[in-house]
Order: structure tokens, then sequence, then C-alpha cells
């Protein structure tokens, strides 16, 4: 069994623009003389590798903790891309996707510095996935993020952003993304990993 690590580490991570950066603070130190180590963090819900729940774009969407965790936890299809995801690559990703395994079909993972465009955001968005995931920190365009976020968050389609597939061959995978129980929160953290079945 082959697991890949598909997180960015916390401290070192991506941040999107304007966002706060994640800091760290040592409060106890057995280097200092104390008994234990122990540390404090800060971050923003959106840092590095991290969910976004509808409430993110949505006044009345789902937080992060009325999310059922079916979304995060399943068979997954990772779909190597490059640049603009068209409508028409997007149908082409979920047929090749349930052509291998439609239950994998419903989370799919994007590899590559992709964009998804407005009008692949509305094929996902009708096709019944639970879970769309991608490298770049935001999926759609970086200056204008909030149509694609609409569509996709609009129908329940939970966004899995900022993972790293760089290692990860295209395929079907085992995936468990599951975030940081945060009540009331627009998105959280997560230990995202793809467990290859296969091997």
């Amino acid at each position: 069994m082959k697991i890949y690590d598909i997180s960015q580490e916390v401290f070192s991570c991506q941040v999107y623009p304007d966002d706060p950066a994640p800091e760290k603070k040592i409060i106890k130190s057995m280097e200092n003389g104390e008994v234990y180590n122990l540390t404090t963090f800060s971050m923003c819900a959106h840092n590095g590798t991290h969910i976004d729940a509808p409430f993110h774009f949505i006044k009345d969407g789902k937080t992060v903790d009325e999310i059922c965790l079916e979304a995060f936890v399943g068979m997954a299809y990772v779909a190597e891309h490059h640049g603009i995801v068209t409508g028409d690559d997007a149908i082409k990703i979920i047929e090749k996707a349930k052509k291998q395994n439609p239950e994998a079909a419903k989370r799919i993972l994007l590899k590559g510095d992709v964009e998804v465009s407005l009008e692949a955001a509305k094929v996902f968005a009708s096709s019944d996935i639970l879970l769309l995931g991608n490298e770049p920190q935001t999926i759609g365009p970086q200056n204008a993020p909030m149509e694609v976020h609409l569509v996709l968050l609009g129908a329940n389609v939970i966004l899995l952003e900022g993972i790293r597939l760089s290692d990860v061959p295209e395929g079907i995978y085992f995936l468990n993304a599951a975030p940081l129980n945060l009540s009331g929160a627009d998105g959280a953290p997560c230990r995202a990993i793809l467990i290859d079945v296969g091997r």
C-alpha cells in the first residue's frame, strides 16, 4: 500500500494574496530547561491545503461542521491537466473517471497548474460530484474567483485547494481529506492523503 501526502507543510505553505500567513510561537521549550515543549499557532482557514465550504461565498451555505464526511473520504480520480480547464475538458475528465471507477468520479483532483473556467465549473456542478480539488490556492482565476466558486459551492461541490500532486500518477486512489471540525467556519485546513489501493 502506497500513501501519498498531498498536503503542504503549514508554516512554509503558500498563502493567497492578502490572507494572513500562519504563525508559530514556542511557549514552552525543553531546551530552555522546561519540562516539555509546547507550541501555539494561528492561521487563516484557507492557508495551505484546505477545503472551502459553501459558506465561504454563500451567505446561507453550509459551514465546515455541516458537511457530510463522505465528501472528503472515499475513492477519487486524479486527472492531469495544464492551463485552463474548458467545459469540454471537464466533460472528458468526468467521462474518463466514470469509465475507470464511478465512485471515484465523485471526487476529482486536478493535477497541474490549472485554472477552472466558468464553463468547466458548470459542467462539474451538474455532474453530481462531491468534491473538486486543485493545486493552486484558489479555483478559477486568481484575480476573479467569485463566479467559479459560486457555481461550484452553490451546487454543494466542496473545494479542496492547495493540494500537491506532482508525485502522484493520474488514476484512481482512496482520498482522505477530512478538515478540522471548525464550527461555523467557511473553510478549514486538512492533512490530505491519497492511498494507492492497487499497490
